[in-house]
C-alpha cells in the first residue's frame, strides 16, 4: 500500500486527523447565519437558519428569541407566540420577551393574555416608552378604558408626540356612553378644530348649550362648515339668540345652496321669527331640490297660506295629495282658502271632507268647520 493510499479496514474509512479538524472548524453557525439574515431583512431565511439553531440546541433561549422575532416579522403570530413562550420558560422574566410577546398577543387579538406580560414589563422599566404604550393599547383593546387612558398619558409624558393617541380613548369613552370622560380628554386639545367641534356637540347632547358655545364658536371662526354652523345655530336657538342662529344658517345655505336639509332648517328658523316670505322662499327651494318631499311641500303650503297666496297654496296642497300625504288638516286649510276666495261649493265640500276624516282629533277646528258649513249651506241654498 502506497503512502498516498487510503486505509480501509472492513467498512470503516480512516480519515487523517488534520482533515477531521478542518471539517469541525468549518461546521455551520446557524445562529450567526440567522442573525445575518435578520439584519438583512430576509426573514424567511432567518427562520430557516434559526430553526436549525434551536434544533441543534433546544436550550438556547437566544436562538428561540431570534426565531420568534423572525416569525413575528413575517406575520406568523402563532409561531411567534409559541416561540416567545418557550423563551420565557427557559428564561423567566426576560424583559424583551415579555414585551414582544405582549405586542404579538395584542396584534393577534388576545389582549387580555397580553396584559400581565406588559404590566410586568412596565413594572421592570416604568420610564420606558414602549411598555407603557403597548400596555395602553392592550388595555384599550380589552375595554379597560380608565387604565388605557392612564398608560397613554404615561406614554405621552415620555414622548409628547404621542399625545394624539389619547383621542382613541376619548372615542372609546363616547362609544361606551361615558361622554364626560371623553370631554375631559378633548379639553387637552384646545387648538384642534375637529375636537373642539365634537366637544360642542357632546355638550349640546348633554343639555349644556351655553357651555358648548365657545367650543363651536372657535370651530366656526377657524374653519366654518355647514355642520359646525348648524351646531352653533342650535346652541344659539337654545339660548334664545334666534337672530344669531338665523344668520349662521343663512351663511350655511349660501355656502351649500343645493343642501336640502339646510334650506329646511333655515326656513323653519325664519318661519318661527314670523318672516313668512323669507321662509317660503327657502321651502320653495327645498321643493325644487327634492320634489317628492311631502315635508317641504307642507311647509311651503303653510307659508303660502300665511302670505295669502291662495292659488299657489292650493297647488301645493294638490301636490301633497298626489304624493300620498293628504291629511284632515289639509282639507281644513283648503276649505278656509276657498271660503275666503268666495268659492262656496268647493269650500263646503272641503269642510265636509275634513269633518268626515278628522275623527274628533281636532275639536276646535271641527266646531268651526260645522258652523261655517251650515252658513255655506244656507248661502248656497239661497242662490
Amino acid at each position: 500500500m502506497t503512502p498516498e493510499a487510503t486505509l480501509v479496514v472492513g467498512k470503516i474509512m480512516w480519515v487523517p486527523a488534520a482533515v477531521l479538524l478542518l471539517a469541525l472548524m468549518q461546521a455551520p453557525d446557524y445562529s450567526a447565519e440567522g442573525l445575518k439574515a435578520l439584519d438583512g431583512g430576509n426573514y424567511a431565511a432567518a427562520v430557516e437558519q434559526l430553526s436549525k439553531a434551536v434544533a441543534a440546541d433546544p436550550k438556547d433561549y437566544t436562538a428561540h428569541f431570534n426565531l420568534a422575532l423572525a416569525n413575528s416579522l413575517l406575520g406568523k403570530d402563532a409561531e411567534a407566540i409559541a416561540g416567545y413562550r418557550t423563551v420565557l420558560e427557559l428564561k423567566p422574566g426576560l424583559y424583551q420577551a415579555e414585551l414582544n410577546l405582549g405586542i404579538v398577543l395584542v396584534r393577534a387579538k388576545q389582549a387580555r393574555e397580553a396584559i400581565p406580560l406588559l404590566e410586568a414589563a412596565v413594572e421592570e422599566k416604568p420610564k420606558e416608552l414602549q411598555p407603557n404604550l403597548q400596555l395602553a393599547e392592550a388595555q384599550l383593546a380589552a375595554g379597560d378604558l380608565a387604565k388605557a387612558e392612564r398608560y397613554y398619558r404615561a406614554a405621552a409624558d415620555l414622548d409628547p408626540s404621542l399625545k394624539d393617541a389619547l383621542l382613541k380613548v376619548a372615542v372609546a369613552y363616547e362609544r361606551d356612553g361615558q361622554a364626560p370622560q371623553a370631554i375631559e380628554i378633548y379639553t387637552l386639545f384646545p387648538d384642534n378644530i375637529g375636537v373642539q367641534e365634537r366637544v360642542g356637540e357632546l355638550l349640546i347632547e348633554a343639555g349644556k348649550p351655553a357651555e358648548a358655545a365657545p367650543h363651536l364658536e372657535f370651530a366656526v371662526e377657524k374653519s366654518p362648515t355647514a355642520a359646525n354652523r348648524v351646531a352653533l345655530a342650535t346652541v344659539y336657538l337654545r339660548t334664545n339668540q334666534a337672530e344669531k342662529a338665523a344668520e349662521l344658517l343663512r351663511q350655511a345655505v349660501e355656502a351649500e345652496p343645493r343642501n336640502f336639509e339646510l334650506h329646511m332648517r333655515y326656513g323653519r328658523v325664519v318661519r318661527d321669527q314670523k318672516k313668512y316670505p323669507a321662509a317660503g322662499a327657502e321651502f320653495l327651494r327645498a321643493t325644487e331640490l327634492q320634489p317628492e318631499s311631502i315635508a317641504a311641500w307642507n311647509e311651503l303650503a303653510g307659508m303660502l297660506v300665511l302670505t295669502d297666496d291662495f292659488p299657489r297654496a292650493l297647488a301645493a296642497l294638490d301636490r301633497i295629495r298626489q304624493l300620498g300625504g293628504g291629511k284632515p288638516g289639509h282639507y281644513y286649510m283648503r276649505a278656509i282658502m276657498l271660503d275666503k276666495m268666495k268659492q262656496l261649493k268647493p269650500a263646503l265640500d272641503s269642510y265636509r271632507k275634513f269633518l268626515a276624516s278628522s275623527d274628533g282629533n281636532y275639536p276646535d277646528e271641527e266646531f268651526k268647520a260645522r258652523q261655517r258649513a251650515r252658513i255655506l249651506e244656507k248661502e248656497i241654498g239661497r242662490k
